[in-house]
């Protein structure tokens, strides 16, 4: 097979019944994969303007170019759907086989609609697609259900939800392999759809255009991988973990709902600690050579490790250092299918409204035992956890105190204090998803100094570098790539794997069109779905009350400036809408007159 099959699958859970539709080439080379294409079908269908719960609102999953072949780091795979939590479009990605066994089973992407009347289970190769009743799969946590499957077929990717979607929770996520399509609420989709399961398996190989040159550039990448200090050192050794004191050191690891940037208790809960103290392995997805994955035991019971981010949420975020009762509430999140940094930042919110006393429980009380207590209420919709269910926004507004919800668009911030990175507000704040890191992560310069540092807490030309960023990211994230591997590897590599793979004429600046490309068509969504200048901000707290301590003492995030700097490089309006000329520029014509 060729790097893109040309095919998309369709299954209407409600019929229950499979559609293969052809895909243009020249479609698949302007948005790559992955994101890219999941935006182009959600809007290529019509969909982009659905309820997320509709019954036409779909679920679309996508492999990539790299799907299936020896590039470095490159089983990735994209869900793409509206955001119950946010309304906005939604690309999750996630480590795993699932894209790799679509691409072998000779698809390019999965798109799922309509609603199943019984819990329902998706089979996909060998052979004809089918679906399954999953009766007896509906009401177990990820890791039965899990267990369950590779019984029938240990070599098929396993995709599930656990009690959180089932039950409709907005910050539930979806389970890919015992690593997560997180944020935004997809899990409470595949719930609402009775879809419990996928299972993906194919043995199809994807031949390179260019054998020689694919073999040579992937060897070049695996040495740059090796040379650099985070890649081959930070991140294998330390996992993401290593972030925590560093992110403590400048003051910009936000605690007590981010009105401190100081934990300090950071040090017991770091990537240090865990090596010290509970490490027993590592673990990578399937090809990857940084294998960023802690392996840990607790109890006398082997598990995954808690990312640098469940660390925070669970731990620095609601002022606790206990490592062990982390390591917990991490694997119980897991199996609940609970998303880790909107959970324990709703619980962070409830924390202060408790103390502000618009809520007469402590949302603490029993340290993390209780707090286990509280997301298994949570996932299930019941007892205190029902109010909790839905996110911080839900619970803030409806305790009228919408000022405590420390989100954009709805989805709760990460564990980055934009007060002491001020590139990182302006990406919050501009991502196409809501509060999220990953849309631009410019603790990277701000902080790391990669490539290389600039000032943190300057606001002049930090949106020519976050727009590089955005379009350089949605460009990776659609050719399946690892975000870490951007450490490393420069925009040339990408263009480089991406040409010798699939024999297409593109050079890094041609790799940096199609991601703004990409950038753009989301926009777009969700300028149609109404979202505008005004959506295009931060919680009043990081704009109005100044750290009290520290390095980044007196400082707040200054985003108008930096906001109407980045429109207009952009090329969108005022208002944040895609001008007509920016549209035709990028091959997007005949979309300008829908983005008034």
């Amino acid at each position: 097979m060729s790097t893109w099959a040309g095919k998309l699958l369709k299954a209407d859970l409600s019929s229950r019944t499979f559609e293969v539709i052809g895909l243009e080439r020249g479609e698949l080379e302007k948005f790559l994969g992955g994101r890219g294409l999941g935006a182009r079908l959600l809007r290529s269908f019509g969909r982009h303007l659905c309820d997320p719960f509709d019954e036409s609102a779909p679920l679309i999953l996508t492999a990539s170019p790299l799907s299936a072949t020896k590039a470095p780091s490159s089983s990735r795979t994209s869900l793409t759907a509206i955001s119950p939590l946010t309304n906005t479009v939604f690309e999750s990605n996630s480590g795993g086989r699932a894209g790799e066994y679509l691409r072998r089973a000779g698809f390019d992407a999965l798109f799922i609609e309509g609603v199943s009347s019984s819990p329902l289970r998706l089979d996909i190769g060998p052979g004809d697609p089918r679906f399954i009743d999953a009766s007896s799969l509906w009401g177990l946590g990820n890791g039965a259900a899990r267990e369950a499957l590779k019984r029938e077929n240990g070599k098929a990717a396993c995709i599930t939800i656990g009690q959180a979607g089932e039950n409709g929770s907005l910050i539930a996520n979806v389970c890919n392999d015992g690593r997560f399509f997180g944020r935004g609420g997809l899990g409470a989709l595949f719930g609402a759809k009775k879809l419990k399961a996928i299972t993906i398996f194919g043995e199809g190989e994807v031949f390179p255009a260019d054998p020689e040159g694919f073999e040579f550039i992937v060897d070049e990448c695996k040495k740059l991988l090796s040379a650099h200090p985070i890649t081959s050192k930070g991140l294998p050794q330390f996992g993401t973990a290593v972030l925590m004191n560093v992110m403590n050191s400048v003051e910009a690891l936000p605690t007590g709902n981010y009105r401190a940037g100081r934990f300090e208790g950071a040090e017991r809960i770091s990537g240090e600690a865990i090596r010290d103290n509970i490490l027993t392995g590592r673990h990578g997805c399937p090809g990857c050579q940084i294998v960023c994955g802690r392996r840990v035991t607790v109890d006398g019971e082997e598990s995954e490790g808690p990312e640098f981010e469940t660390l925070w949420a669970f731990g620095a975020a609601l002022g606790l250092d206990d490592l062990s009762g982390i390591v917990r509430l991490n694997r119980l999140s897991n199996d609940l299918g609970l998303d880790t940094i909107s959970a324990g930042s709703t619980i962070a919110a409830a924390r202060e409204l408790y103390e502000e006393g618009r809520l007469g429980w402590n949302p603490l009380e029993g340290g993390t035992e209780g707090i286990g207590e509280l997301l298994a209420q949570m996932a299930k919709g019941e007892g205190r956890g029902a109010v909790l269910r839905d996110g911080s926004r839900e619970l803030c507004d409806h305790s009228g105190a919408p000022w405590a919800s420390i989100a954009v668009k709805g989805l709760e911030l990460p564990a980055y204090d934009p007060r002491g990175c001020q590139g990182q507000g302006l990406s919050y704040a501009t991502s196409s998803r809501g509060g999220c890191h990953l849309r631009a992560y410019m603790v990277a310069p701000e902080i790391l100094a990669v490539p290389k540092l600039v000032d943190r807490f300057a606001t002049s030309g930090k949106a020519g570098l976050v727009i590089v960023s955005q379009n350089l990211n949605s460009a990776v994230d659609s050719i399946g790539m690892c975000r870490f591997t951007s450490f490393a590897l420069k925009d040339d590599y990408y263009a480089r794997l991406l040409s010798s793979v699939s024999g297409m004429e593109i050079d890094a600046q041609g790799l940096m069109t199609a991601g703004e490309r990409i950038y753009n068509l989301e926009r777009l969504i969700n300028v149609e779905r109404g979202f505008r200048r005004s959506d295009d901000t931060l919680p009043q707290r990081l704009l109005s009350e100044p750290l009290a301590e520290g390095p980044s003492a007196g400082k707040v995030v200054e985003l108008k400036a930096m906001l109407d700097e980045y429109y207009r490089f952009r090329g969108w309006d005022a208002e944040g809408r895609p001008t007509p000329q920016k549209l035709r520029s990028l091959g997007l014509a005949g979309s300008e007159t829908e983005a008034g």
